[in-house]
């Protein structure tokens, strides 16, 4: 998990959290901007607004803006120069999507999404991939997007491994026989990678509820039995939207400390009862 330090001395580390283990923290104060990040750097905001609890992109309109202008998910930075490649990732059965990620960030971008079994189609540069994004949706059907409510709803009840990798082989042995690829796209043999030991969706418990908002003075415990994407599942069926949590400042809970932050149920069809999904890469 990442963080984030306000103030004098600000930064930012990384801490790794173990399955198993218990995991406890409260809000304090209010949610504040966190600025605009790139090419590794954040820029803070200028002004540290408030930003909404119940959002999952914890910028105030004025960062996010600005985010958005230089953005390759937001169509705004055609020109970028890397190479990307072309994906097709698994998130249950039947649940597929098509998309693109830069190569310097290797399978980054798979864990982010929650990608239980991916594989590479192709490689090249931006655009090509873009267009074979689009090829992909219209031949194959497989959406660019899945909102991660519905990636939830699935998670307790995956396939088996052998049938997740099968499902991804099927749709990349389709994929590459497609007309209309660019022809600067270099097309990748199929290796299919799973994530579910990474994930620990083996011990996982079904997907009950999940936190809707963090609140001052608000606190989350519980044991932490997995993660995939931006979410923390608990032993006791409680999933935790780690984006939710960005903006605020996190401290240590008191004593005996229960979670009583608001939380919804998980609805079968995967309706959003949380934070929207953010970019696309």
């Amino acid at each position: 998990m990442g963080w984030y330090g306000r103030g004098p001395g600000r930064g930012e580390r990384t801490s790794l959290l173990a399955y198993g283990q218990p995991l406890a923290f409260a809000a304090r104060g209010e949610r504040h901007c966190l600025g605009i990040r790139r090419a590794g750097r954040r820029t803070p905001c200028p002004t540290e607004r408030t930003v909404p609890g119940r959002t999952g992109n914890a910028q105030c309109p004025e960062c996010a803006g600005l985010d958005r202008s230089f953005s390759v998910a937001a169509d705004t930075n055609a020109g970028d120069p890397r190479t990307y490649r072309v994906y097709l990732a698994l998130f249950g059965a039947g649940l597929v999507k098509v998309g693109i990620t830069a190569e310097e960030r290797g399978s980054v971008r798979l864990l982010e999404q929650g990608a239980v079994a991916w594989a590479w189609l192709g490689r090249g540069p931006l655009m090509a991939t873009r267009r074979t994004e689009e090829l992909l949706r219209a031949a194959l059907g497989v959406p660019d997007r899945i909102a991660y409510a519905r990636k939830r709803s699935v998670r307790g009840d995956v396939p088996p491994g052998p049938e997740r990798a099968a499902e991804v082989a099927a749709l990349h042995a389709r994929a590459v026989t497609l007309e209309g690829w660019p022809e600067s796209l270099e097309r990748l043999e199929c290796e299919v990678t799973d994530h579910a030991g990474v994930f620990g969706l083996d011990a996982l418990p079904v997907p009950a509820r999940v936190i809707t908002e963090m609140v001052p003075g608000g606190t989350v415990t519980g044991r932490l039995v997995g993660a995939a994407g931006p979410d923390l599942h608990f032993a006791d069926g409680l999933v935790v939207d780690t984006r939710l949590l960005a903006g605020w400042e996190l401290v240590a809970p008191g004593e005996g400390g229960v979670t009583d932050v608001p939380v919804a149920g998980i609805p079968a069809d995967g309706r959003d009862t949380g934070a929207a999904q953010d970019g696309l890469f």
